[in-house]
């Protein structure tokens, strides 16, 4: 850390202080990014295209529009087509006027509501609010139209001949509340052409073919020609429970122990006052102390006998041995009582 470089001069503050490395404050970042780097990607003409006319084609759709968050639920139909005189408009509160009569009160109230101030060092950038995509509107001519609606919050303006991808489908997600000028709707057919024939202002493209004609799939699968050459449905396979340890698992050990639930359940109502349990309880201790007592009492008089017959052994075998000894005394003829 003494080896950082130090701010040089004198005077203030700042003069002395660890600077320009990445750690330090004021400094510069670690492996700044470079100007080569390689930011863009080539992406084949034919491809752009069709990814606008998807974008397009999914603008058209209810649910996908709903389904982007767009507020559409007074809106009387879609693609919106409004007349050329809009193009025409030049004053805000005209502009916002038009939107409020075509539907479109709820979708600026909306995004009104979204905005706020975001988080982080972004708020330095030129970019401290944040707030959600309004409708794009759609012209071909402009008489006006762009400065009216410019000052507009979340409301955005493209000229038909300069579709741009990124306002069609922000953030990768299409199905935008696009509002179009009649004659912007009307040059769609000369950019892109129909399904049917290619489009004159494109040299050799043509809308991408759907796969399907009938995109009911469910219909096609029950249909009887389909149906008749399948096969039977098979029975699910046979799933196997995991494996749970009896020791850590009271249900599993229940399982293989099978009545413990009724001995706990007896066990735990054997401590209730006055309850069946507890008299059989009470009943066996008292059949269990008596049983002890006659065995006790038995053992007793067992013992009795034994010690009672000991002694008559013992007091036997002493007389035995006095009367031996005083045979032997006789024998030898006696003598003095030393010897």
């Amino acid at each position: 850390m003494a080896r950082i470089p130090r701010v040089p001069g004198g005077g203030t503050h700042r003069a002395g202080q660890a600077a320009f490395g990445n750690m330090c404050r004021g400094g510069g970042m670690f492996s700044p990014t470079k100007v080569w780097r390689r930011w863009h990607r080539k992406i084949n003409v034919t491809m752009k295209r069709h990814a606008v006319a998807t974008a397009l084609a999914a603008s058209s759709l209810p649910p996908l529009v709903m389904a982007r968050g767009h507020r559409i639920g007074e809106v009387r139909e879609l693609p919106l087509v409004v007349s050329d005189g809009a193009q025409s408009i030049t004053k805000t509160k005209q502009a916002v006027a038009l939107l409020k009569g075509l539907g479109a009160g709820e979708e600026l109230d909306k995004i009104m509501s979204s905005r706020k101030v975001r988080g982080g060092v972004s708020k330095l950038r030129n970019r401290k609010y944040s707030q959600r995509k309004g409708p794009l509107v759609v012209y071909a001519e402009d008489s006006g139209l762009v400065r009216a609606f410019r000052n507009i919050p979340g409301v955005e303006t493209a000229c038909v001949d300069r579709l741009n991808l990124l306002k069609l489908a922000p953030g990768a997600s299409f199905g935008r509340f696009v509002i179009w000028t009649e004659s912007a709707f009307n040059k769609l057919n000369e950019m892109y052409g129909t399904a049917k024939s290619g489009a004159p202002l494109k040299k050799g493209y043509f809308l991408p073919r759907a796969a399907m004609e009938n995109a009911d799939v469910a219909r096609i699968i029950n249909s009887d020609e389909v149906q008749s050459v399948l096969r039977p449905k098979l029975d699910k396979p046979r799933k196997y429970a995991i494996k749970k340890n009896p020791l850590k698992n009271a249900q599993v050990m229940a399982r293989l122990n099978p009545g413990i639930l009724q001995k706990r359940e007896a066990r735990k109502r054997a401590h209730v006052k006055d309850s069946d349990e507890q008299k059989v309880v009470q009943k066996q201790k008292k059949a269990t102390e008596a049983s002890h007592k006659k065995v006790r009492k038995q053992s007793k008089e067992f013992y009795g006998k034994i010690m009672g017959a000991f002694d008559a052994a013992r007091a036997k075998l002493d007389a035995e041995k006095k009367a031996a000894a005083a045979a032997l005394l006789a024998a030898t003829g006696g003598g003095d009582d030393e010897e």
